[in-house]
Protein backbone atom coordinates (compact mmCIF):
# COMPACT_ATOMS: atom_id res chain seq x y z
CA UNK A 1 0.00 0.00 0.00
CA UNK A 2 2.87 2.47 0.77
CA UNK A 3 4.91 1.81 -2.48
CA UNK A 4 1.22 2.64 -4.51
CA UNK A 5 0.90 5.64 -2.39
CA UNK A 6 4.53 6.57 -2.40
CA UNK A 7 3.84 6.30 -6.91
CA UNK A 8 0.85 7.43 -6.92
CA UNK A 9 2.92 10.89 -4.95
CA UNK A 10 5.35 11.01 -7.53
CA UNK A 11 3.12 10.97 -10.46
CA UNK A 12 0.71 13.68 -8.98
CA UNK A 13 3.66 15.84 -7.76
CA UNK A 14 4.92 15.42 -11.89
CA UNK A 15 1.84 16.31 -13.09
CA UNK A 16 1.37 18.96 -10.99
CA UNK A 17 4.78 20.43 -11.86
CA UNK A 18 4.62 19.67 -15.61
CA UNK A 19 3.52 22.32 -17.79
CA UNK A 20 0.33 22.15 -19.48
CA UNK A 21 -0.67 24.42 -22.46
CA UNK A 22 -3.95 24.06 -25.06
CA UNK A 23 -3.67 24.56 -28.59
CA UNK A 24 -6.65 25.14 -31.15
CA UNK A 25 -4.67 23.74 -34.75
CA UNK A 26 -6.66 23.38 -38.23
CA UNK A 27 -5.14 21.17 -40.98
CA UNK A 28 -5.11 20.50 -44.59
CA UNK A 29 -5.41 16.76 -45.09
CA UNK A 30 -3.64 15.19 -48.62
CA UNK A 31 -4.42 10.95 -49.03
CA UNK A 32 -0.55 9.99 -49.93
CA UNK A 33 0.91 6.95 -50.03
CA UNK A 34 4.19 6.34 -49.10
CA UNK A 35 5.67 8.73 -46.45
CA UNK A 36 7.84 10.40 -49.37
CA UNK A 37 9.14 13.18 -50.53
CA UNK A 38 8.82 12.64 -53.54
CA UNK A 39 5.32 10.92 -52.79
CA UNK A 40 4.04 13.65 -50.63
CA UNK A 41 5.17 16.51 -53.41
CA UNK A 42 3.40 14.51 -56.01
CA UNK A 43 0.28 14.19 -54.07
CA UNK A 44 0.20 17.89 -53.05
CA UNK A 45 1.00 19.46 -56.64
CA UNK A 46 -1.90 17.08 -57.89
CA UNK A 47 -4.34 18.50 -55.27
CA UNK A 48 -3.14 21.82 -56.14
CA UNK A 49 -3.54 21.57 -59.56
CA UNK A 50 -7.15 20.21 -59.43
CA UNK A 51 -5.50 16.63 -60.96
CA UNK A 52 -6.17 13.03 -59.19
CA UNK A 53 -8.54 11.57 -57.75
CA UNK A 54 -8.22 12.66 -54.40
CA UNK A 55 -9.33 16.24 -52.84
CA UNK A 56 -8.01 17.86 -50.76
CA UNK A 57 -9.73 17.48 -47.03
CA UNK A 58 -9.63 19.10 -43.67
CA UNK A 59 -9.58 18.94 -39.37
CA UNK A 60 -10.06 20.78 -36.53
CA UNK A 61 -9.32 20.10 -33.29
CA UNK A 62 -7.85 20.87 -29.46
CA UNK A 63 -4.12 19.95 -29.00
CA UNK A 64 -2.73 19.43 -25.86
CA UNK A 65 0.80 19.83 -24.70
CA UNK A 66 2.28 18.67 -21.27
CA UNK A 67 5.96 19.09 -20.86
CA UNK A 68 7.55 16.22 -19.25
CA UNK A 69 11.21 15.62 -17.98
CA UNK A 70 14.15 15.13 -20.09
CA UNK A 71 12.71 17.44 -22.92
CA UNK A 72 10.06 14.93 -23.71
CA UNK A 73 6.60 15.90 -23.86
CA UNK A 74 3.03 14.49 -24.19
CA UNK A 75 0.64 15.73 -26.79
CA UNK A 76 -3.61 14.13 -26.36
CA UNK A 77 -5.27 15.66 -29.30
CA UNK A 78 -8.78 15.60 -30.66
CA UNK A 79 -10.17 16.07 -34.21
CA UNK A 80 -13.01 15.98 -36.60
CA UNK A 81 -11.55 15.09 -39.61
CA UNK A 82 -13.32 14.73 -43.13
CA UNK A 83 -11.75 13.72 -46.44
CA UNK A 84 -12.04 11.55 -49.43
CA UNK A 85 -10.51 8.64 -51.22
CA UNK A 86 -11.66 7.86 -54.43
CA UNK A 87 -11.38 4.08 -56.37
CA UNK A 88 -13.08 3.02 -59.93
CA UNK A 89 -14.61 -1.15 -59.70
CA UNK A 90 -17.57 -2.56 -61.44
CA UNK A 91 -17.72 0.05 -64.25
CA UNK A 92 -18.65 2.69 -60.75
CA UNK A 93 -16.20 5.83 -59.69
CA UNK A 94 -16.78 5.66 -55.84
CA UNK A 95 -16.30 8.91 -53.78
CA UNK A 96 -15.26 7.53 -50.48
CA UNK A 97 -16.24 10.19 -47.83
CA UNK A 98 -14.49 9.42 -44.32
CA UNK A 99 -16.08 12.19 -41.62
CA UNK A 100 -14.53 11.28 -38.41
CA UNK A 101 -13.34 11.91 -34.62
CA UNK A 102 -9.73 11.36 -34.41
CA UNK A 103 -7.97 10.74 -30.64
CA UNK A 104 -3.92 10.98 -31.41
CA UNK A 105 -1.87 10.46 -28.12
CA UNK A 106 1.21 11.49 -29.04
CA UNK A 107 4.68 11.29 -27.50
CA UNK A 108 7.66 13.77 -28.42
CA UNK A 109 10.83 15.69 -28.10
CA UNK A 110 12.17 18.65 -28.17
CA UNK A 111 14.92 19.12 -30.32
CA UNK A 112 15.41 22.47 -29.95
CA UNK A 113 13.73 23.74 -26.53
CA UNK A 114 10.57 24.46 -26.67
CA UNK A 115 10.65 25.78 -30.06
CA UNK A 116 10.70 22.38 -32.10
CA UNK A 117 9.86 19.10 -31.39
CA UNK A 118 9.11 15.91 -32.84
CA UNK A 119 6.66 13.64 -32.12
CA UNK A 120 5.18 10.18 -32.79
CA UNK A 121 2.26 7.98 -31.45
CA UNK A 122 -0.95 5.70 -31.89
CA UNK A 123 -4.51 7.40 -33.22
CA UNK A 124 -7.61 5.90 -32.78
CA UNK A 125 -10.82 7.12 -35.30
CA UNK A 126 -14.42 6.87 -34.72
CA UNK A 127 -16.33 7.17 -38.29
CA UNK A 128 -19.21 8.90 -38.09
CA UNK A 129 -22.12 6.47 -40.38
CA UNK A 130 -22.99 7.68 -44.03
CA UNK A 131 -24.99 5.91 -46.31
CA UNK A 132 -23.54 7.53 -49.58
CA UNK A 133 -25.19 6.44 -52.97
CA UNK A 134 -23.12 5.87 -56.51
CA UNK A 135 -25.31 5.22 -59.33
CA UNK A 136 -27.14 1.88 -58.42
CA UNK A 137 -24.79 1.34 -55.53
CA UNK A 138 -25.81 2.44 -52.06
CA UNK A 139 -23.02 2.24 -49.32
CA UNK A 140 -24.04 -0.32 -46.40
CA UNK A 141 -22.38 2.09 -43.62
CA UNK A 142 -21.53 1.61 -40.28
CA UNK A 143 -19.87 3.11 -37.60
CA UNK A 144 -16.54 1.41 -36.44
CA UNK A 145 -13.17 2.02 -34.89
CA UNK A 146 -9.79 1.89 -36.76
CA UNK A 147 -6.18 2.17 -35.26
CA UNK A 148 -3.55 4.23 -36.91
CA UNK A 149 -0.29 5.49 -36.09
CA UNK A 150 0.98 9.45 -36.55
CA UNK A 151 4.89 10.88 -36.59
CA UNK A 152 5.84 14.50 -37.37
CA UNK A 153 7.14 17.89 -36.20
CA UNK A 154 6.01 21.03 -34.72
CA UNK A 155 7.44 24.32 -34.26
CA UNK A 156 6.08 27.26 -32.15
CA UNK A 157 6.66 30.98 -32.74
CA UNK A 158 5.59 32.40 -29.34
CA UNK A 159 1.55 31.29 -29.79
CA UNK A 160 1.61 30.41 -33.51
CA UNK A 161 2.18 26.19 -34.13
CA UNK A 162 3.16 25.50 -37.25
CA UNK A 163 2.99 21.15 -37.72
CA UNK A 164 3.48 18.69 -40.29
CA UNK A 165 2.53 15.33 -39.99
CA UNK A 166 2.45 11.59 -41.75
CA UNK A 167 -0.36 9.17 -40.89
CA UNK A 168 -0.44 5.65 -41.84
CA UNK A 169 -2.81 2.59 -40.71
CA UNK A 170 -2.72 -0.19 -38.57
CA UNK A 171 -6.34 -1.35 -39.39
CA UNK A 172 -8.93 -0.83 -42.50
CA UNK A 173 -12.10 0.87 -43.02
CA UNK A 174 -14.24 -1.77 -43.67
CA UNK A 175 -17.47 -0.48 -45.98
CA UNK A 176 -19.62 -2.74 -48.52
CA UNK A 177 -21.33 -1.24 -51.43
CA UNK A 178 -24.84 -2.83 -52.69
CA UNK A 179 -26.21 -2.78 -55.98
CA UNK A 180 -29.72 -2.26 -55.42
CA UNK A 181 -31.03 -3.76 -58.86
CA UNK A 182 -28.83 -7.09 -58.75
CA UNK A 183 -27.19 -7.04 -55.45
CA UNK A 184 -24.05 -7.33 -56.31
CA UNK A 185 -21.56 -6.38 -53.65
CA UNK A 186 -18.31 -4.61 -53.31
CA UNK A 187 -16.04 -4.49 -50.36
CA UNK A 188 -13.80 -1.50 -49.48
CA UNK A 189 -11.25 -2.39 -47.02
CA UNK A 190 -8.85 0.52 -47.09
CA UNK A 191 -7.73 3.12 -44.54
CA UNK A 192 -5.87 5.80 -47.24
CA UNK A 193 -2.66 7.21 -45.14
CA UNK A 194 -2.44 10.91 -45.10
CA UNK A 195 -0.35 13.99 -45.12
CA UNK A 196 -1.43 16.91 -42.82
CA UNK A 197 0.61 20.67 -42.82
CA UNK A 198 -1.78 23.03 -40.70
CA UNK A 199 -1.44 26.00 -38.20
CA UNK A 200 -2.11 26.54 -34.71
CA UNK A 201 -2.68 28.92 -31.81
CA UNK A 202 -1.99 28.55 -28.39
CA UNK A 203 -4.16 29.88 -25.63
Amino acid sequence: MKKVLSIALIGFSLFASAQISLAGKANLIFPTGSPSWKNIKGTVNGAIEGEGKNNVGFNVGLSLKVNLPMAFFAMPELYYTNFKNEFTTANTTFDIKSSRVDLPVLVGHKVLGDMLGVFIGPVASYNLSKEDTFNDFKENARDNFTVGYQFGAQLEIKKLIVNARYEGSFSKDERNFINKVSGEEVRYDNRPNLFMVGLGYKF
